[in-house]
């Protein structure tokens, strides 16, 4: 844009890396970020951006479902706005930029568009999504979910491990879980959405570049089993007569791995409960989870099926029960192609090569698709290491990032609603 000097890497790098650590500091206790949705960690955060927008000249609002939407207004008021934003929540342990760079590029960004005066003739908002990662309460993007008008009500119910359901932690937090359905966000006033992520792999670091576009999204399933069999005198019943709920749950494990990497999926056994958890006690009930992701939903489906008739027949050899229920399901979903062209214009602009990538992570544009065009970039990261605290990227790819938004916004041209 004309008289509109980008800010220079090392200053806008530096200043999305500060703030990251000031973000990353508010957590629970313990190794790594752990901050989950509707907790005081979430308000404290919530409490320091609301800040940080409004020295970018943004209004800003916690809407029914906690998400946090900062708005800077376009040439005119009331113009339909490109969104670009990502979640505030972690995984336990997790770390600093998962999420969290998603919303402070763009936030960088319009400070530096503030700082110049350059309004454009279309809004930006910057939302930060209450929960994505579904740690608390299982359920994954309901955040997004609910802008995208695709939140279905029933998830209020649900409950965490400390049996407050979803609709209680809202109000507790100041929310009003019955106006979520007047949140969800009219296709003529979204123009697009553009989220920026840590890659999560490898791939970036190994072709020596510090940003990439994704075009599409992996599938998945999150499916809990609970395997019941005989608690029993770990010293008194013999090995042959016993009913062990974790000797069975252990081979469906391994049966989990087996079969997804033999039909090139991915297959993740992440969380395990043991009752009752004594040492010379037989394990009598087991829960686990599965996480099964692919690109291509139909052969996700046919080895769920296959997975699932596995599992319900080790159990039956081994003399125990299964049940298993589908808890969450995504589809694959790929990103809009003139979005993801005017990325790589972006990307080709700060002077580096556009790679094309896929995502096996969700994310947040996945729901957003449902409302309007979506597109990603892909910011390199060490080792391609994710939902951990050696999470780790540089000021320079941060900075890169910044760049490659303020240009992928001030080029931005929608296409018509009918063509996307």
């Amino acid at each position: 844009m004309t008289g509109f000097a980008l800010p220079e890497i090392q200053a806008i790098g530096a200043e999305i890396m500060a703030r990251a650590e000031t973000l990353g500091a508010i957590s629970e206790g313990g190794p790594g970020v752990t901050r989950l949705t509707c907790t005081p960690e979430h308000r404290r955060a919530f409490e320091v951006i609301h800040g940080w927008m409004a020295e970018a000249g943004m209004t800003s609002h916690v809407d029914a479902v906690g998400n946090l939407v900062g708005r800077y207004d376009g040439a005119e008021p009331g113009a339909p706005a490109l969104m670009s934003g990502s979640h505030q929540d972690t995984v336990r342990q997790g770390g600093k930029y998962d999420g969290m760079l998603g919303f402070l590029v763009p936030l960088s960004g319009v400070a530096a568009l503030h700082k110049a005066g350059i309004r454009f003739p279309f809004a930006i908002e910057i939302p930060i999504f209450s929960d994505e990662e579904g740690v608390r309460y299982g359920t994954s993007l309901f955040g997004s979910k609910a802008l995208a008008g695709t939140f279905d009500l029933a998830e209020l119910e649900r409950v965490d491990a400390n049996g407050i359901t979803l609709r209680q932690a809202l109000v507790d937090f100041g929310c009003d879980p019955d106006a979520i359905p007047a949140i969800a966000r009219r296709p003529e006033d979204v123009l697009a959405f553009l989220e920026v992520h840590i890659e999560q792999g490898p791939v970036l670091e190994a072709e020596g570049l510090p940003i990439g576009v994704v075009d599409a999204f992996a599938g998945g399933d999150r499916i809990r089993v609970t395997v019941t069999g005989d608690a029993g005198h770990a010293g008194t019943v013999p090995m042959g007569r016993r009913k062990d709920a974790l000797t069975a749950a252990s081979e469906m494990v391994l049966a989990v791995e087996e079969m997804a990497a033999a039909d090139g999926l991915v297959g993740t056994v992440g969380w395990l409960e043991v009752k009752p958890g004594a040492i010379n006690v037989i394990p009598g009930s087991v829960a686990f989870t599965i996480d099964l992701r692919g690109p291509d939903d139909g052969e996700r489906r046919r080895v769920r099926g296959l997975l699932l008739e596995r599992l319900s027949e080790i159990a039956a050899r081994r003399g125990v029960s299964a049940e298993m229920e589908n808890i969450y399901e995504i589809l694959a979903q790929r990103c809009t192609p003139w979005m993801v062209r005017q990325a790589e214009a972006a990307v080709r602009a700060e002077g580096v090569e556009p790679l094309t990538l896929y995502s096996g992570a969700g994310h947040d544009a996945m729901a957003m698709a449902d409302l309007t065009a979506i597109a990603m970039l892909f910011v390199r990261c060490l080792r391609g290491v994710s939902h951990n605290p050696a999470e780790s990227i540089t000021t320079e790819d941060a900075g890169t990032a910044a760049r490659t938004w303020l240009r992928f916004v001030q080029d931005f041209r929608p296409e018509p609603i009918s063509d996307r």
